[in-house]
């Protein structure tokens, strides 16, 4: 199949499939919120010499046991996430039984940690990719986001130790107010210096225990949309999102459900507590693994969330260009403490984005961004 199919075509199929038969094909594992960084937008790091959180943490053991029942429920793909995974003394034990079991693995790291014993063993055990988020393209920018004086330079260190062992590696960057007067020569660097794939995402919210401070540094809506404007591949995507809307306009829309994304349906998140969620943003309703199995949990718990109805009408309800904000139910409980209260700020984005790109938007309610004057930026 793949001598026919791109990866990218295998891995959509992969996905259909495990959506019709509920497979859990894609799991975000955060093996901790401890991070060296404390960076101005993050939105879930805790100290990284947290004894509270440490005890509280899933053991090496307890991580193991839940690989090896994900891998058991027909996973394929896992991400270690955090925090910073790194951070733990005992990852790479859990990372190499993650690969013992068959499951394609994806790091996330800022590369404060990295060291040239990490690198080699990445490099013994190849995962298959790993992605490390650059704040800046100079040394100033990056540490007033970080605020830890040294890590502009240890992450480069790090990200040069897995270069010299090619290894699988993606550059990013969240754009924010404090650096999107870098992210073209961050591109530029990284595109065309260092040969590797470069992406940038103005999505920030706020903290898991919805404190505000993150969106301190978020873009307004017309800064997002200029971004999205000005790169190519974003401005193709919406021309291709757009088509399909206008194919789709017709079909009858489950108006009473809650979640209208795909969170529990082919994927799952685990925190560092072992707490099963639909998400990794999505706090609310998880299933405890060290009390139960993952096979219940999936199979029993989750789809009892997802279940669930909407129990008021909002602007959300019959809007028709939802695809275009992100809007669902852990941004309003991020945002406004209430899973089905709308997002001021995602709704603006989405009709600005509708305008700009030629989405239909359909009458749906009373909703003052249908009604208000923002300025086209004349795209196709």
């Amino acid at each position: 199949m793949m001598d026919t199919l791109s990866y990218g075509q295998f891995s959509l199929r992969v996905h259909q499939h495990a959506l019709r038969r509920r497979i859990p094909c894609n799991g975000a594992l955060e093996l901790t919120y401890r991070c060296p960084l404390n960076c101005l937008h993050c939105w879930n790091n805790q100290a990284l010499g947290d004894k509270a959180e440490q005890v509280r943490e899933l053991t090496a053991d307890e991580w193991k046991r839940i690989l090896d029942e994900i891998a058991a429920a027909g996973c394929l793909w896992v991400l270690l996430t955090g925090g910073e995974p790194l951070a733990r003394p005992d990852f790479p034990e859990i990372y190499l039984h993650a690969k013992q079991r068959g499951l394609l693995v994806t790091l996330f790291t800022n590369g404060m940690l990295v060291t040239p014993e990490i690198a080699d063993y990445l490099a013994a055990h190849r995962p298959f990719q790993i992605e490390i988020t650059l704040y800046g393209h100079t040394r100033e920018t990056h540490e007033r986001i970080t605020r830890v004086a040294g890590s502009y330079d240890r992450c480069w260190r790090g990200i040069h130790l897995l270069l010299e062992r090619r290894l699988p590696l993606t550059l990013k960057t969240v754009v924010m107010a404090t650096n999107c007067h870098e992210l073209p020569a961050m591109k530029r660097h990284v595109e065309e210096h260092l040969n590797l794939r470069f992406r940038f995402d103005g999505s920030i919210n706020c903290r898991l225990d919805c404190g505000q401070a993150p969106l301190a540094v978020r873009l307004s809506p017309e800064e997002i949309v200029a971004l999205d404007a000005g790169d190519a591949k974003r401005v193709a995507e919406y021309q291709r999102l757009r088509e399909r809307q206008r194919a789709t306009l017709q079909q009858p829309v489950d108006r009473g459900a809650l979640f209208r994304c795909g969170a529990g349906m082919g994927s799952f998140a685990v925190n560092p507590y072992g707490m099963l969620n639909l998400c990794l943003m999505y706090p609310l309703d998880g299933y405890d693994l060290r009390a139960g199995t993952f096979a219940e949990g999936w199979q029993r718990h989750l789809p009892n969330v997802r279940a669930r109805r909407a129990t008021q009408t909002t602007r959300c309800t019959d809007c028709t260009i939802y695809s275009l904000c992100g809007m669902c139910p852990a941004y309003g409980q991020l945002e406004n403490r209430d899973p089905e209260a709308p997002v001021d700020f995602l709704c603006c984005l989405a009709h600005l984005r509708a305008r700009t790109f030629g989405f239909e938007i359909r009458p749906h309610g009373e909703c003052p961004y249908c009604d208000s004057e923002i300025e086209d930026t004349g795209m196709p």
